[in-house]
């Protein structure tokens, strides 16, 4: 009778260290969920990188703009001389021109950002989907 016994605790042992060692489908899960987790974070770094590059770029070309309508301010105040007339009526087309230039410069920084934003809304999408493809595929 103890020879039976101690068989039977002797199996019990080996199956219980042989079934507490396996990985579980839920540890797979988990760390499918924390890769597409990764992957969406760096797809939402990517995409403020690719913004605040965009609004660096529309900084530098308004700033171009502003630039080169001041000195053609300065060109044709010089070349206006005297005529008061003249001068005046140079002055306003000009800056009128500033102002088209200036508004054509913010509407390509809105579509830069607009578009950087689609881009990182993508991005997101695309990491969201693979990540749910990760975990239907488990």
């Amino acid at each position: 009778m103890k020879k039976v016994v101690l068989s039977l605790a002797l199996v019990a042992v080996l199956g219980l260290s042989f079934t507490s060692c396996r990985e579980t489908k839920a540890e797979n899960t988990e760390d499918a969920i924390e890769d597409a987790m990764d992957d969406a974070g760096d797809a939402l770094d990517d995409a403020g990188d690719a913004i605040e590059d965009t609004m660096d770029d529309a900084g530098d070309a308004m700033e171009d703009t502003i630039d080169d309508a001041g000195e053609a301010m300065d060109d044709a105040e010089t070349t206006a001389g005297d005529a008061m007339d003249d001068a005046k009526e140079g002055a306003n087309d000009m800056a009128n021109d500033v102002k088209d230039a200036a508004n054509n410069t913010v509407e390509g920084a809105k579509k830069a950002g607009t578009d950087a934003v689609d881009s990182a809304k993508k991005a997101g999408n695309d990491a969201a989907t693979k990540a749910a493809d990760k975990v239907k595929g488990l």
